[in-house]
C-alpha cells in the first residue's frame, strides 16, 4: 500500500478528505483533513433526486481544491467514494464524467450496504471493543446501520433516512407527523435484535455528543470514544427537538446545523423507542477510515492482528529513539505490578495500562529532554486516538506526566476525577512507574537485577552497581510502609 493515501467521501451534506500516512505495516496517522459543506443534494429530493446545477458546481470546485491539497502532500493514491446523493441521482453520470474528464478523479459510487460496512469496520477496529452494538450513520440522504460484536460486522443496511431528505420532504412544510410516519416505516426495516450499545457515526451524532460534552464541562478534549448513558442522550435529544434557534445555540449546537439537527434528532429519538439501548459511544471515524482500512487490511480480513494497537505503534514509530529502554521499562513495570498489586490493592485490569504508560514514557524525550514528562503526557493524551476508552487515555497520560517526579497533583486528580480510578489506585500505579524508571537509571542493555517482595519490602539483588537507583529511591515519595533494600 502507498505510504500516503487520500480518501475523499462525497456525502449528501458535505464532501470530506483525509490524508493518512503509514509509519509501519499497520500503523498510520492523520496528516491532513479537509471538509466543505457543499450540500450536493440541495433541492434534489424535491426534484425526484435530480442533482441541481449550483450544488454540483460547488462540489466540483471543492474536489478541485482537494486534489491540489492532496498533490501538495505528494500522495500516491486517491480513493474517492460517493454515497446517497449520487447513488440516488438519475443524472449522476453527468457529474461523474465531468469530474473524471476535467479533474482526472475516478468517483466510485458505493451501495448503501457497502457504506454501512465501511463505517462499521472503522468502528470495530478503531473504537474500544463493542459487544451487541449497532452502528448508525445518519447522513444527509440516507442512514446506514450495522451490527457490531467485537471485531465482527454483520447485517449492513441502508435506509432512505437522511437529515437533508427529511428537511426538504417534511420539515420545510412543518409536517412533523408525516416525518414520524416516514421514519417509523424505514426503521421497521431493521431486524429485531437484542442491542445494548449504540455507536454513533457522522456529523449529526458528533454534533449532539459534542454539545453534551460542552454542557457537562467534560475534562478531556476528545470526541472519539466519548461514551455516556442512554438517559443523558435521550434528554438532550428532547431538548433539541423542543428548542428554537436561540435555544439551540444555548444547547451548543452550531448555527450551520440548525436546519438539519432536528431531523437527525428525531431519527435517533424514534430509534431509542425501538431498541433497548443502554450505552452510547461516539465515533470520530466512519466511511473514510473504513475505506482506508479496507485497503490497509485487505490481507487480514479487515482486522488488525490480535493484541495490536495502531495508535501505540504510530507513537513508537514517530517518537521513540531508545527501544531497549522502552522494552525494559515495560517488562519491569509488569514485574513490579505482579509482585505488589495485592499489597497495594490494585485491580489486575490496570496491569496493561501501566505497561503502556511505561512503553510510551520515553517518547517525550525525543522532543525535548528537559520537558520529557510534559511532552510524553501530551503525546499520550492526544495521539492515543484509537482503541482506548477515555478512562484508559486519561490514566495512561497521567502516569506519564508524573513519572519519576512526585505523586499526581491533587488538582489534576480533581480535574479528571470522572475519568480516573480512585486516588489510591492512581497514586500506586504512578509510584510503580516511577520505581521502574529509577531502577533502570543506569540504562542496562538487559535487566541485570532480580526482585522479590514480601510484607512491604522490595529487595533488589544485583551484581551491578546501582548507585544512581539507590540515590533516587531515597528521594522518591513512597506509599504506605513500602521500603526498598539493595543487596549487591
Amino acid at each position: 500500500m502507498a505510504k500516503r493515501v487520500s480518501v475523499i467521501d462525497i456525502g449528501s451534506n458535505s464532501v470530506r478528505m483525509v490524508i493518512y500516512e503509514k509509519t509501519s505495516r499497520f500503523a498510520f496517522h492523520l496528516l491532513h483533513e479537509e471538509k466543505s459543506k457543499v450540500r450536493i443534494s440541495e433541492n434534489a429530493y424535491k426534484h425526484d433526486g435530480v442533482l441541481q446545477e449550483t450544488p454540483m458546481q460547488r462540489t466540483f470546485d471543492a474536489l478541485e481544491n482537494f486534489l491540489k491539497i492532496s498533490d501538495s502532500f505528494k500522495t500516491k493514491k486517491v480513493l474517492c467514494v460517493a454515497t446517497s446523493a449520487l447513488r440516488d441521482a438519475p443524472n449522476k453520470q453527468d457529474f461523474i464524467q465531468k469530474v473524471r474528464q476535467k479533474l482526472r478523479l475516478n468517483i466510485k459510487v458505493i451501495s448503501g450496504e457497502k457504506e454501512a460496512y465501511f463505517g462499521a469496520i472503522a468502528c470495530a477496529n478503531l473504537l474500544p471493543e463493542q459487544h451487541n452494538a449497532m452502528s448508525i450513520d445518519i447522513g444527509g440522504g440516507s442512514t446506514e446501520i450495522a451490527f457490531i460484536d467485537a471485531h465482527n460486522v454483520s447485517h449492513t443496511q441502508s435506509l432512505k433516512l437522511g437529515t437533508v431528505r427529511l428537511k426538504e420532504l417534511f420539515f420545510d412544510t412543518n409536517d412533523i407527523d408525516g416525518a414520524k410516519e416516514y421514519i417509523n416505516k424505514e426503521l421497521n426495516k431493521i431486524p429485531t435484535k437484542e442491542i445494548s450499545g449504540l455507536v454513533g457515526i457522522g456529523g449529526t451524532f458528533r454534533a449532539i455528543s459534542s454539545a453534551i460534552q460542552k454542557s457537562q464541562a467534560y475534562p478531556l478534549n476528545k470526541l472519539h470514544a466519548f461514551a455516556y448513558e442512554q438517559p443523558v442522550f435521550k434528554e438532550y435529544i428532547n431538548k433539541i427537538l423542543n428548542a428554537n434557534d436561540i435555544e439551540l445555540e444555548g444547547l451548543f449546537i452550531k448555527s450551520n446545523r440548525f436546519d438539519v439537527i432536528k431531523p437527525g434528532a428525531l431519527i435517533l429519538k424514534m430509534l431509542l423507542k425501538k431498541f433497548a439501548i443502554t450505552d452510547i459511544i461516539t465515533s470520530g471515524v466512519g466511511v473514510r477510515e473504513g475505506v482506508y482500512l479496507a485497503d490497509l487490511l485487505r490481507s487480514s480480513k479487515h482486522q488488525f492482528p490480535a493484541n495490536y494497537n495502531t495508535s501505540v505503534r504510530y507513537i513508537l514509530d514517530a517518537h521513540l529513539s531508545d527501544k531497549e529502554f522502552s522494552n525494559n521499562l515495560t517488562k519491569l513495570s509488569k514485574q513490579l505490578f505482579d509482585l505488589t498489586h495485592s499489597y497495594f490493592n490494585i485491580d489486575q485490569v490496570y496491569r496493561e495500562r501501566l505497561s503502556i504508560a511505561a512503553k510510551l514514557y520515553p517518547t517525550g524525550s525525543n522532543i525535548h529532554f528537559y520537558s520529557q514528562n510534559k511532552h510524553s503526557y501530551y503525546i499520550a493524551q492526544t495521539a492515543l486516538e484509537y482503541g482506548f476508552t477515555h478512562q484508559d487515555i486519561t490514566l495512561i497520560s497521567t502516569l506519564m506526566k508524573y513519572a519519576k517526579n512526585k505523586l499526581p497533583a491533587q488538582s489534576h486528580i480533581d480535574k479528571y476525577q470522572i475519568l480516573l480510578p480512585n486516588e489510591e489506585t492512581v497514586n500506586s500505579l504512578s509510584f510503580l512507574l516511577s520505581m521502574s524508571i529509577i531502577l533502570l537509571s543506569h540504562r542496562p542493555r538487559n535487566i541485570d537485577f532480580e526482585l522479590s517482595f514480601n510484607d512491604g519490602v522490595l529487595e533488589v539483588k544485583s551484581s551491578s552497581n546501582l548507585y544512581l537507583a539507590k540515590d533516587s529511591v531515597e528521594k522518591l515519595q513512597c506509599l504506605k510502609d513500602f521500603r526498598v533494600i539493595f543487596n549487591s
